[in-house]
């Protein structure tokens, strides 16, 4: 396909990287819509036919955790190795969306299951392939901002995913509201086979260099690249902490704060979609400001706005006050969501043009798999063994290490490779 460099626009100015960016930002709206629908339909499920349990209604977020993470490095692969993006993108958002149709006809829960299974499938082809093309898009002191934008999607989707599979639940069934989540990601899969692909690595300053070897190869560079590693390290820190109180928060809040259910899920929710669309948007705007001046703009922002976070984060879950501990979880999201789209453009900054689609991929890996798979469960093991309110103390251990770590590799890491970019960054990055 004819790249933007090649056209004669300017990457990140043209209306082209506009309108391609905006189609992004709506399929992850739609992708977190359908990730999320299932879970306003836990109640109707499990009274369904199909005769569920709290534990295999649990098991279908599991199996699509699983099955993302696990398909994330071969589409990675695929994007770094001359794959058509768009067609990948394609693709990915027609299999999540089939596969979401599908689950409104499951006569079993095997059926159910292997479709929920299969969105994982769909949204790992979309999640490591569409942060490649916007920072082939935007020159690194813009992709702050365009991260910002694609990330701000995330609370927006996942709180329409509660919003419509609930209403349409209500008004007509179950199977009602996966056809409605489902639909609308057909009509986007069309409009991404009509992207524009940008070259490989056409928003960097010079041309990125040839690189040797197969997957191994890939993987032992970003190993060994300790921009990298530290990003993706705090990242999975983050994302331990991001998930407890995602699943945890509105049960803590009728248990330990006595608030009704209903209105402790609608309240977290609405925390939720304000901190995370106006933390994302000033996280994005501040990273890309700071970088005029500071070459580990992103890295830094983030750290320091976690480790600020962290002594916050105890008030959320200590102080008896409303106005104390809710003023406090306010915060507490703003600053962890202003590190999303700057963590993000670090990911893609510190490695090769060649390697950043398997990058993404081996983060999305680490991050889930260190981070919010196992944390929801180990805070539920010593909320049995003692007291939720004991358990989620976990929570601000989680925020003050990805601060921590990020902060160390802003301020220090570089210092001590002799770069500020990582060890193995190759010619052709910078």
């Amino acid at each position: 396909m004819t790249s933007v460099a090649a056209a004669g626009a300017r990457p990140g100015k043209g209306a082209g990287a506009g309108r391609t960016l905006a189609l992004l930002t709506l399929v992850n709206g739609v992708n977190y819509l359908d990730r999320f629908v299932v879970a306003a339909l836990v109640e109707s499920l499990k009274r369904s036919e199909l005769g569920l349990t709290d534990a295999r209604l649990g098991l279908l977020m599991t199996a699509f955790m699983l099955v993302y993470m696990v398909a994330s490095p071969v589409f990675g692969r695929l994007s770094d190795r001359g794959a058509s993006r768009p067609r990948l993108l394609a693709a990915g958002i027609a299999l999540w969306s089939v596969a979401t149709l599908l689950s409104a006809f499951a006569g079993s829960y095997a059926a159910l299951f292997l479709a929920r299974a299969a969105v994982g499938i769909g949204e790992a082809a979309y999640g490591t392939v569409a942060p490649s093309l916007i920072a082939d898009l935007y020159p690194r002191e813009r992709r702050g901002r365009a991260f910002a934008i694609f990330y701000a999607a995330i609370p927006i989707g996942s709180a329409l995913g509660y919003v419509v599979g609930g209403q349409v639940d209500a008004l007509a069934g179950w199977r009602a509201a996966f056809l409605v989540a489902g639909l609308p990601g057909l009509v986007l899969a069309l409009l991404a086979l009509r992207l524009r692909e940008p070259s490989r690595g056409a928003t960097e300053a010079r041309p990125p260099a040839a690189l040797p070897g197969g997957v191994l190869a890939s993987y032992r560079r970003l190993l060994a690249n300790g921009a990298y590693r530290n990003t993706v390290l705090g990242y999975a820190a983050y994302t331990f902490a991001l998930g407890a109180m995602a699943f945890w928060m509105p049960a803590f809040l009728e248990r330990a704060r006595n608030i009704p259910r209903a209105v402790a899920t609608v309240q977290f929710g609405a925390v939720v979609v304000v901190t995370g669309f106006a933390g994302t948007f000033a996280g994005g705007w501040l990273g890309d400001r700071l970088l005029r001046r500071w070459r580990q703009a992103y890295l830094g922002l983030s750290g320091l706005a976690t480790l600020a976070a962290a002594p916050l984060a105890v008030l959320v879950f200590a102080a008896e006050s409303r106005a104390v501990w809710f003023g406090a979880l306010v915060a507490v999201q703003l600053l962890l969501f202003a590190s999303t789209g700057p963590v993000n453009s670090v990911i893609v900054d510190v490695v090769a043009p060649g390697d950043r689609a398997t990058a993404v991929a081996l983060s999305i890996l680490a991050i889930h798999a260190l981070g919010d798979v196992p944390s929801p469960w180990l805070i539920g093991r010593i909320s049995d063994a003692s007291s939720l309110r004991a358990a989620v103390q976990l929570v601000p251990l989680a925020v003050l290490l990805a601060g921590g770590i990020w902060t160390f590799a802003a301020f220090w890491g570089g210092r001590l490779t002799g770069t500020g970019r990582g060890e193995t960054v190759p010619p052709g990055l910078d």
